[in-house]
């Protein structure tokens, strides 16, 4: 099991990796090749995958605007959770923010999402509760679709 920086040639391994996994959502522009494309040319060394046997098994799509860091996509595939991927993930994309001198680092995980949260919580991250999320569409072409409707 290796984790390491991942790069735009993982990308067939990371759309069958989030195609698999239950209750994962998908944006029809962000999470094309050109979205992630663009995304790592942003952000070239703080995403990270979990590659065993050449396969993707687990993804962070990390980034910073130059004050908080941001995680997106954060899965292990089923068969290899609770052998602390996540962990190790998380971990390496945090020093790689830290690196770059960012110190705070935030991800949204949807409320029905009780494994995620779960994780979250047990690793020592904190729900916050004093703040509302808000958004804004900005293309009404970039949709999301959830893999089955199970969380």
């Amino acid at each position: 099991m290796t984790v390491r920086t991942m790069t735009i040639e993982d990308y067939d391994g990371l759309k069958k990796l989030w195609l698999g996994i239950e209750g994962f959502g998908i944006r029809s522009i962000d999470d094309s090749y050109e979205g992630v494309c663009r995304f790592l040319e942003r952000n070239p060394r703080t995403s990270v995958v979990a590659e065993d046997g050449g396969q993707i098994v687990g993804s962070i799509l990390c980034g910073h605007d130059g004050r908080t860091g941001y995680f997106y996509h954060v899965c292990v595939r089923s068969d290899y959770r609770m052998h602390g991927i996540g962990k190790a993930m998380a971990h390496q994309a945090v020093e790689a923010l830290k690196a770059e001198k960012i110190n705070k680092v935030a991800l949204i995980a949807f409320t029905k999402n009780k494994v995620g949260n779960t994780f979250w919580q047990d690793i020592g991250w904190d729900e916050r509760e004093d703040v509302n999320y808000y958004e804004f569409p900005l293309n009404a072409e970039n949709v999301t679709v959830f893999n089955q409707d199970h969380m």
